[in-house]
C-alpha cells in the first residue's frame, strides 16, 4: 500500500470514530484552506533554487553540515512537523522503509524538526528510524526554505484541547510549524526534487525519491 492510502485510511478511520468532532475537523480543514490560499507554497524553495546549507544538530548533539552530508552523495531532506502528528510519523515511516534504496543510490536522508531534543529522541525511537531528526530550533532553516508559517489563533486552541502544546514540545513561544515538505538536493547544491504541501494530510510517496535518484546518478555517469 502506497503512503497516501495508508494516510486516506487513517482519516477515514478517525473521521468514522468521530474523533476528532466534525468541528474540530472542520476548523483544521479552515486552517489548511487558508494556508493555501496564502500562497505561501507557492514562494517556497522549489525544483532547480539553490538549496539552503544548515549546519545543524541532532538530539544527541551530534552537528550535521549539509556541504559535507553533499560532498558524499544527493541528499534527500524531509520537513517534520513532531511526533504529535501522526501523518507525520507515518510519513518518516514510509521514508524508512525506504532508506535502504535511497542509500543504495549514494544519497543520505535527514529529517528537520522544530521540536526539541527529548521529542526528537522519541521520534526517533519510536519510528524506528535509522536516519537521524536535526534540530530546526525556531524553524530557522524552515523558514530559508519559505516554509516555517504561524499558526492562527483557533488552531493554537485546537492543539491546546488536544494536549499539544507547541511552546513546550518546540522549546519556544512562537506557535510555527512549518509546512510538511520533502527534497532532494544534488551534489551541486541545487534542489533537483520538491514536494510541499500546505495540507498535512497529503505527502508524496517515497518511490518518487528513487526515480529523481536514477535520474541524477545515471546524470553524472553520463558526464
Amino acid at each position: 500500500m502506497r503512503l497516501q492510502e495508508k494516510l486516506n485510511a487513517f482519516t477515514a478511520n478517525a473521521v468514522e470514530k468521530g474523533l476528532p468532532s466534525q468541528s474540530i475537523l472542520a476548523k483544521f480543514a479552515k486552517g489548511t484552506k487558508d494556508l493555501i490560499e496564502s500562497g505561501q507554497a507557492e514562494r517556497a524553495v522549489k525544483a532547480g533554487d539553490e538549496a539552503p546549507l544548515f549546519n545543524l544538530p541532532d538530539a544527541d548533539g551530534v552537528i550535521f553540515n549539509s556541504r559535507s552530508l553533499l560532498a558524499k552523495g544527493p541528499l534527500v531532506v524531509t520537513f517534520y512537523r513532531g511526533v504529535w502528528c501522526p501523518y507525520c510519523n507515518m510519513d518518516l515511516q514510509a521514508l524508512e522503509a525506504a532508506r535502504p534504496e535511497i542509500e543504495y543510490r549514494g544519497a543520505s536522508v535527514v529529517a528537520l524538526s522544530m521540536q526539541n531534543a527529548s521529542n526528537s529522541r522519541k521520534s526517533r525511537r519510536e519510528n524506528h528510524l535509522g536516519f537521524p531528526i536535526l534540530l530546526d530550533f525556531k524553524g530557522l532553516v524552515a523558514d530559508q526554505f519559505g516554509l516555517r508559517f504561524k499558526l492562527s489563533d483557533e488552531l493554537v486552541d485546537v492543539y491546546k484541547q488536544f494536549g499539544n502544546d507547541l511552546a513546550q514540545v518546540n522549546g519556544e513561544p512562537s506557535w510555527m510549524l512549518p509546512m510538511p515538505a520533502r527534497y532532494v538536493v544534488d551534489q551541486d547544491g541545487v534542489v533537483a526534487y520538491a514536494e510541499v504541501n500546505p495540507d498535512y494530510t497529503k505527502r508524496p510517496d517515497p518511490s518518487e525519491l528513487l526515480t529523481v535518484l536514477n535520474s541524477l546518478k545515471a546524470a553524472r555517469v553520463i558526464a
